[in-house]
């Protein structure tokens, strides 16, 4: 499947630097609560996210982070996931977090 640029386009991919982060014992699979702020003209925005295995909680304490903030949100578990907030596999399929190799304003959009 292809995607044209326009379609490309549409997806707000954004850069935040996480606030908060907390265990979410509820969830099906390990994973963290999120809070991620994008700066003055998105706010800060909350996810949850299956990267327990490379980060702790404290850890994650601002580190800037790359996220889709235009998804709808979703309800997962007792927690509203308002952005996505991107990742890879490793070699053993555990989530590393997408981040900008040096520091960048809040809210910056990918292009």
């Amino acid at each position: 499947m292809t995607v044209t640029y326009d379609e490309f386009a549409r997806v707000d991919i954004r850069v935040g630097t996480i606030t908060r982060a907390e265990p979410f014992p509820e969830a099906r699979k390990p994973a963290y609560k999120l809070w991620v702020d994008f700066g003055p003209e998105i706010g800060e925005k909350r996810s949850s996210a299956q990267i327990t295995r490379h980060y702790t909680p404290e850890g994650l304490i601002g580190r800037q982070v790359v996220a889709v903030v235009n998804f709808p949100p979703r309800q997962i578990g007792k927690v509203l996931s308002e952005v996505l907030v991107l990742g890879v596999p490793d070699e053993s399929g555990e989530v590393v977090l997408l981040a900008p190799s040096q520091p960048v304003p809040l809210g910056g959009r990918m292009f």
